[in-house]
């Protein structure tokens, strides 16, 4: 079959503090869906919000926002902070956030939301649903809301729903759970062996409250889960996000994966068959965080990979999505 065009399925990171060139081009072939700022894209908040308007004016000023996206988790997953940006208020690490109790989340998130905000973000990768139940877990540790199931949903869905008060929408992560690996998938891809009701009793049971209280997001988790599918991760896998999330969890919303340059993925797989891989594990954006090129190379195989009835499934959620988006950075007049 031919290749088609693929529209609107991807969020790229770049390098730098204003748009380059190649970043302008790809948003114009129309595969992207938004883009994603980390601490090398940061010098001020000044800087970052005419960088958010810089990368708003690459869509069509009539469409809908592109997606704008930070790490604004809290603790060490913070990209927007002093002193850099000192107008922006320390986030603590979530489980210590967690003493706040629920309202005081709620007030939190939408704290953290306001900011974001004002500088011209509509999408915040928070929060972690992951149950921190691994003290030798190298990744996710404090960043998660507590080490059992209850915990996490009392805190995740609150610090969520403050985000939503606020205008800037939330992703659950990083499903089906990375609280219990002892592996980076950063580095390497790592292996979780629990049984089906251990998962579903401790692992999933914050991905099935999110779905219930209408998360609009959720990012896959780059770790093969044994007793769903022993050789391939769940972002790859036609078992784990189309039986699981979709299928058991009823989750209708959009399906983005971790970035696709971490070592569990790029290690491991080439590009056309991560392409095979995302279309068969219903994932509907893909997240490249530093190379543009790679996102080229990964759209020119999902061209060629796709079907019309995939395609025109993922990029119906897609547009959902950003249909639920604020635009932010097309209104703000700067820091207030």
């Amino acid at each position: 079959m031919g290749a088609l065009a693929i529209r609107d399925r991807f969020i790229v990171g770049f390098a730098g503090t204003s748009v380059p060139a190649e970043l302008a081009r790809f948003v114009r072939s129309g595969a992207a869906a938004g883009a994603v700022i980390f601490a090398r894209n940061i010098e001020s908040t000044a800087q970052v919000v005419e960088l958010t308007r810089e990368l708003r004016a690459l869509w069509p000023a009539d469409g809908p926002a592109p997606l704008l996206a930070v790490d604004q988790e809290g603790g060490l997953v913070q990209r927007l902070k002093p002193p850099r940006c000192p107008e922006f208020t320390p986030l603590p690490p979530m489980r210590e956030a967690a003493r706040l109790g629920p309202d005081g989340l709620r007030r939190l998130g939408a704290q953290a939301g306001r900011e974001l905000a004002a500088a011209g973000f509509n999408l915040d990768f928070a929060p972690v649903l992951d149950v921190d139940t691994n003290p030798a877990n190298p990744i996710i540790g404090s960043r998660a809301f507590a080490a059992t199931p209850e915990g996490v949903i009392a805190g995740a869905l609150a610090f969520a729903a403050g985000l939503e008060d606020a205008g800037v929408l939330p992703c659950g992560k990083h499903f089906p759970g990375h609280g219990d690996t002892d592996v980076d998938s950063h580095l390497a891809l790592p292996v979780l062996r629990h049984d089906r009701a251990r998962l579903e009793a401790v692992e999933l049971a914050p991905f099935a409250a999110a779905v219930a209280a209408g998360m609009p997001l959720m990012m896959t988790a780059h770790i093969v889960y044994a007793a769903l599918d022993a050789e391939l991760p769940a972002t790859l896998s036609p078992r784990v996000v189309p039986e699981l999330l979709r299928g058991a969890l009823g989750f209708d919303g959009a399906v983005v994966s971790d970035d696709l340059e971490m070592k569990a993925i790029a290690g491991r797989f080439g590009a056309e068959d991560v392409a095979r891989g995302v279309l068969a594990a219903d994932v509907d954006l893909l997240l490249v965080c530093h190379e543009v090129a790679l996102a080229e190379e990964l759209a020119a195989a999902l061209a060629h990979a796709t079907t019309p009835r995939a395609e025109a499934r993922a990029c119906a959620r897609v547009a959902a999505l950003r249909r639920r988006a604020r635009d932010h950075a097309a209104v703000t007049a700067g820091w207030t």
